[in-house]
């Protein structure tokens, strides 16, 4: 949080241009106060070595160790045939592990003198591995020496504490030390932002202090206090963030929507041939509550896959129907579209058909809107939403463009919210009068912290429990290079499902038409994958195309194969799934297109090749196409890659459970928070430097309560001017739009 002058001074002017380059094009760190903001991933006592065993693969690391080897080969080489070529191997261990490090050539003669038996240091370089033994490559390394001559080196990583920061190959963690403790001294001018009521009432230090006990710990309580502070620093001005956009909210006018008591609500609940679960109905009491209110209502419906959310949504957008509005339901593809028009035309019957012979006394038109649509059809549509015959669109992006004018908007349903562009939403929330209504719908499960802040805007509501009728789903893992039958026996029970008068999805992460494999002759075999080992990282992930070809020849000879993906015609497209929903298809190989809202009762099985190419909510969301029917579903989650990998662990944790929340935690323990506000959505950029979504729950709870009460006192935080200067840190301007546009 960059705050007062001496915070914003650029680093160019501190630390010369050279290193601020590097700082600003690899970290993203331009000011002093970006470089005081980034803090050590973690620190090492002097006593203690770096756990050698745990290093990850192709990582760039910085360990603390101690020489315990160092030989000089000679060796010939096309650059040096005499046999005049040089090979320094040293060997470091921790006590626990050992890991070789190896020089070349000129760069031999340095490390040679210096790293000698018994030489503590730190050494910085990316994990590989060569000969089956992990290794680091012309590492970078600084002394770690206790004596006099040492001293200020011993000085400058904080006495017994050595803070090792996230770096990069071009800067190493120590070169990184050495410039914050030139700034160092700039922290005590750092403006708190957080009130001194909160900070009294919950014992926390300063922030001057907080950002000296974080860089130059001497204790580990030290470390202690630094973080629990600078948690607070996050979670509170995030949620202060938020807390300001709900209330901003509030302020807007819309218009209440209140269905009518004998409305084509109440005759398309009379038409139901079940009841609402529980859960249906209290989410719809929640929408129903909101919808009447005269500000917009802001909610996401997260459920489970098959809770029934398309039904809930439904039903709210009767409720605007009813009340003389429009209500538009926007889908990320155009099956996708396609398959909620078709369902809830299904769902609706007679009360779909307004305007038309034989429709029922409250009836509405249910019109679909796509990109690919034919010019009359199109014609057509778009008069329907511009007179309000049509109650009820269904599309997809296309609703979002100028042409398209609805005659009162009142409210729009975004299905999967992940696949859905903030300034889509905002385009099309423009489209109403006054500000229509939003639910947002995903089915993928979010922690409840993550929904805080994430969609902290948002007020939450959660559909947990599965209609009666589905049926379980067994998961289990193939492990197709170890154990090659597996994979035959898969096919084999493909085979079976379809004797038994079922269907079956088999699922690949590309489609294989696109010329991006020069190793056109090196395809693998999908039915018989035996890679040499180490292979399944390198070869290029199976294709729908190729998969498809070989079943059909191979182990699913005789059925009937079609594809599906992404880039076939939409015409065709609908085509494939309208024939496999009719049965006429065995085996569907498709593309994760199928991912969301595609509902086959009558598929049970499904072959997801490469598994470890997809994330643990993916795998969650496309094993829930099987087991929506009477029968039980079988997900088959196939990968090459090793049993002790990351990948497999991974893999086994989607087989052991059906809980869609427990997986949610997993993928984002793997995966990091990404950045909370901006649209970056993995780990790799993050405005989050020390709050952990996760583990810090409490914090966000806590932090979300105060952020309100403070908002509400003072929306404007006149009284708060560290805070403000905090919040415009943190909300640069493409983070402050993306909040604007919710």
């Amino acid at each position: 949080m960059d705050l007062v002058p001496a915070l914003q001074e650029p680093l160019k002017k501190v630390l010369g241009p050279a290193t601020a380059k590097v700082m600003a094009e690899h970290l993203g760190l331009h000011t002093v106060g970006d470089l005081l903001h980034h803090y050590p991933r973690r620190y090492e006592e002097r006593g203690q070595l770096t756990h050698l065993a745990d290093l990850p693969m192709d990582e760039h690391v910085t360990v603390v160790a101690q020489v315990a080897d160092a030989r000089l080969h000679t060796f010939a080489s096309s650059k040096a045939p005499r046999g005049k070529g040089q090979r320094l191997e040293v060997t470091i261990t921790d006590g626990s592990g050992r890991l070789q490090l190896v020089f070349f050539g000129n760069g031999v003669h340095k490390p040679h003198k210096e790293l000698l038996p018994g030489t503590r240091a730190m050494f910085a370089g990316k994990v590989s591995v060569f000969n089956r033994r992990l290794q680091l490559a012309h590492p970078a390394y600084e002394l770690l020496r206790g004596d006099t001559e040492g001293e200020e080196t011993v000085e400058s990583w904080a006495g017994a504490l050595i803070p090792l920061y996230p770096a990069t190959a071009k800067l190493e963690s120590w070169k990184l030390a050495k410039a914050i403790q030139t700034v160092l001294p700039s922290a005590q001018e750092a403006v708190d932002p957080l009130p001194g009521s909160l900070r009294e009432g919950r014992g926390l230090v300063s922030l001057p202090e907080a950002l000296l006990k974080i860089h130059r710990p001497h204790t580990k309580a030290d470390i202690e206090d630094a973080r629990a502070r600078l948690k607070w620093d996050e979670a509170f001005v995030l949620q202060v963030a938020l807390a300001r956009r709900r209330h901003a909210e509030t302020q807007l006018p819309a218009v209440p929507r209140k269905p009518g008591p004998d409305g084509l609500l109440t005759a398309f609940d009379d038409r139901l041939p079940f009841t609402l679960t529980d859960g249906q109905q209290r989410v719809s009491r929640e929408i129903f509550d909101d919808l009447a209110t005269d500000h917009p209502m802001h909610r996401l419906l997260q459920g489970e896959v098959g809770s029934g959310k398309t039904l809930v949504a439904l039903r709210a957008m009767l409720a605007v129907v009813d009340s003389g509005g429009q209500a538009v339901m926007l889908a990320p593809t155009e099956v996708l579209a396609q398959q909620h028009h078709r369902s809830v035309v299904e769902m609706m019957g007679e009360l779909a058909e307004g305007g038309m012979l034989g429709g029922a006394e409250h009836a509405t038109k249910v019109v679909l809107l796509t990109g690919s649509m034919g010019a009359a059809a199109r014609r057509h549509a778009l008069l329907d939403l511009a007179t309000g015959e049509a109650g009820i669109v269904i599309g997809t992006h296309a609703l979002i463009e100028d042409k398209v004018q609805f005659h009162d908007l009142g409210l729009v349903v975004v299905d999967e919210q992940h696949r859905f562009g903030v300034e889509q939403r905002d385009a099309l929330r423009g489209k109403g009068k006054q500000p229509p209504h939003l639910l947002v719908m995903t089915a993928t499960p979010i922690p409840r912290t993550v929904a805080m802040t994430v969609f902290g805007d948002l007020e939450t509501s959660v559909l947990d429990q599965l209609p009666a009728g589905r049926s379980p789903i067994a998961s289990h893992v193939v492990p197709a290079a170890d154990k090659p039958h597996f994979l035959a026996r898969a096919w084999e029970r493909v085979r079976e499902e379809v004797s038994n008068g079922h269907q079956a999805y088999v699922v690949c992460p590309r489609i294989g038409d696109e010329d991006d494999d020069p190793k056109k002759g090196a395809k693998k075999k999908a039915a018989q994958a035996e890679p040499p080992e180490g292979d399944a990282e390198k070869r290029p992930p199976l294709a729908v195309l190729d998969v498809a070809e070989q079943l059909a020849k191979g182990p699913l000879q005789g059925l009937k194969v079609e594809v599906l993906h992404g880039r076939m015609q939409p015409d065709d497209k609908d085509a494939v799934m309208r024939r496999f929903a009719a049965g006429e298809t065995d085996v569907l190989v498709a593309t994760t297109v199928i991912e969301v809202g595609v509902n086959v009762p009558n598929a049970t099985a499904m072959v997801i090749m490469d598994a470890d190419r997809f994330g643990v909510s993916q795998l969650h969301q496309l094993r829930g196409r099987v087991g929506r029917g009477s029968a039980p579903g079988l997900c088959l989650l196939v990968s090459e890659m090793p049993e002790a990998s990351a990948a497999r662990q991974r893999l086994n944790a989607v087989a052991s459970t059906r809980d869609g929340f427990e997986l949610s935690r997993i993928d984002l323990e793997q995966r990091r928070e990404g950045d909370v506000l901006g649209q970056a959505q993995s780990g790799a950029r993050t405005s989050l430097r020390v709050l952990a979504v996760i583990e810090d729950e409490e914090i966000i709870a806590e932090a979300r309560q105060e952020a309100a009460a403070v908002v509400a006192a003072d929306p404007e935080l006149t009284g708060l001017p560290g805070l403000r200067t905090a919040l415009e840190a943190l909300l640069d301007d493409e983070r402050e739009q993306y909040l604007e546009k919710g």
